[in-house]
């Protein structure tokens, strides 16, 4: 071991886990990277929990058996297992958010992803999931699709936290920082205590690399010199609008008018979040997402792989963000320059993630169906 997570927590990185499982809870698992690899937060998506459910983990049998015995549709079905591994995942974290007076020691839920275009009912899922887990150290998350974002002011005005998640364009990141201001200002004048409300910014990484590359090697010649630069240079510029609205550690950028009202108000800043931090290509180091995106007041939610690799090799310097703004503005504009369309690049990867959520959650929604029926059929034979 190298002790590099520890150096990235004493950087101001706050390391999560991008996974779940009932196996994870119920083998100790999860408590145990809390205690050895400084874990101190969890995130979920429609993705992890389809293949923890639908990969034939018998921790699910009795809940399913229980749940087709009463009957329950499989929407109903589905929520009450997930929520269930979320509400243990937070009771297993809930020393860390004690410790950090509410700012770690988090565990986020994903709204139905089918409701990512439709505001109204993102809002009614998010209230539910937010009283369904019953926990203060739950985050909801909510895509930050153009619908997701007045769904977000609103969730933010209720007084419950949120975890933006499928951000890729720094135009779109911009827009959640100003949802989640206008959700704060609503929750001030409805006299509710703003230092209770936490928000993170899942600022995707991997994906746009995997996208941009596709392109630049269709461009080819010189263009290909710009292969996996584009995702490091986009989380930079990302955290240089984040310092822009909500100040720096140093000092040197103060923040806007806006933002030092509701911090003297209690708020707490949107911390962005790196997620997507695995690896795609085989040729890249597969710590290059962590060790190069090192900031103070940021999130790096990682698979066990990558946090396994971290921990093995991973060399941690020092930060790697702020002293290269100048580096990755120049990467994104020989990038447009080279022929490459970025607004096309991130719709692409919102479209697509968006779909690939939704399919998972039809294979989730696919698997319990089955596993209820199954379940139900043998109920009936055994009352015979």
């Amino acid at each position: 071991m190298t002790d590099a997570l520890k150096r990235l927590s004493d950087e101001g990185v706050a390391i999560w886990l991008d996974d779940l499982s009932r196996k994870r809870l119920n083998t100790g698992n999860l408590a145990e990277l809390v205690q050895h690899k400084h874990v101190v937060g969890v995130t979920t998506n429609p993705t992890i929990f389809q293949k923890a459910i639908g990969g034939g983990d018998s921790s699910y049998d009795g809940q399913l058996r229980d749940l087709a015995v009463r009957k329950v549709t499989t929407d109903e079905a589905v929520r009450m297992i997930t929520t269930s591994d979320v509400r243990d995942a937070a009771d297993v974290l809930r020393p860390v958010y004690d410790a950090s007076n509410g700012r770690d020691g988090r565990v986020s839920i994903e709204v139905d992803p089918r409701l990512a275009h439709e505001t109204a009912a993102t809002v009614a899922e998010a209230k539910q999931l937010w009283w369904l887990v019953d926990r203060p150290n739950v985050f909801i998350k909510i895509p930050a699709t153009k619908a997701g974002l007045p769904a977000i002011s609103e969730v933010i005005g209720k007084g419950i936290s949120v975890n933006v998640t499928l951000i890729f364009s720094l135009e779109r990141y911009k827009a959640v920082i100003d949802a989640y201001l206008t959700g704060l200002e609503a929750a001030k004048a409805k006299g509710l205590d703003l230092s209770q409300i936490e928000s993170v910014a899942s600022f995707f990484v991997s994906r746009v690399d995997t996208e941009i590359d596709k392109r630049l090697d269709k461009i080819g010649g010189e263009a290909k010199n710009l292969r996996s630069k584009a995702a490091l240079a986009n989380a930079r510029l990302a955290y240089q609008a984040y310092e822009e609205v909500f100040g720096s550690v140093d000092g040197k950028t103060a923040g806007t008018a806006r933002w030092r009202s509701l911090e003297a108000a209690g708020a707490k800043p949107q911390r962005p979040l790196w997620a997507s931090t695995g690896v795609k290509d085989p040729a890249l180091p597969d710590t290059l997402y962590v060790t190069e995106l090192v900031a103070p007041g940021t999130v790096n939610t990682m698979p066990e792989a990558t946090l396994d690799a971290t921990d093995d090799h991973g060399v941690v310097t020092g930060g790697t963000i702020v002293p290269n703004y100048a580096d990755a503005k120049a990467v994104m504009d020989a990038i447009a320059a080279a022929g490459v369309d970025y607004d096309d690049v991130v719709q692409v990867l919102e479209d697509e993630g968006v779909e690939k959520f939704e399919q998972s959650w039809k294979e989730l929604l696919d698997t319990v169906t089955a596993s209820l029926a199954a379940l139900s059929d043998q109920h009936g034979a055994g009352e015979k």
